[in-house]
C-alpha cells in the first residue's frame, strides 16, 4: 500500500516527536515548495507552532518547534468567540 502522506502530516509528525526544523529543511526534507505556507496553515488548524532563534557555531538560525499556546493567548481566542470576531 502507497504511503499518501501530506506534507503537513509530515511536518506535523517530526514536530510532534520534538524535532526543531529550520525553512531550508522543511523545503528539502518534505519537499515543500513554500514551508512558511505549510506552517501556517498547522497554525489555522490549532497548532502553536513557535519560531525560535538558537545559537550555532555558525551563528543564529530561526528554528520551528511546536509548543503550548500560553493562557492569554488561549483566552484571547475564547473572548474573540463569545464576541463573535471570529467565524
Amino acid at each position: 500500500m502507497k504511503n499518501t502522506k501530506t506534507i503537513q502530516a509530515k511536518v506535523l509528525s517530526s514536530l510532534q516527536s520534538g524535532q526543531e526544523l529550520t525553512s531550508a529543511q522543511i523545503k528539502s526534507r518534505f519537499g515543500a515548495g513554500n514551508p512558511q505556507a505549510v506552517i501556517q496553515a498547522l497554525r489555522f488548524n490549532g497548532f502553536a507552532i513557535y519560531l525560535n532563534d538558537v545559537k550555532t557555531t555558525k551563528g543564529v538560525v530561526k528554528k520551528y518547534r511546536l509548543g503550548t499556546a500560553s493562557r492569554a493567548v488561549i483566552a484571547a481566542g475564547y473572548k474573540a468567540l463569545a464576541t463573535k470576531q471570529v467565524a
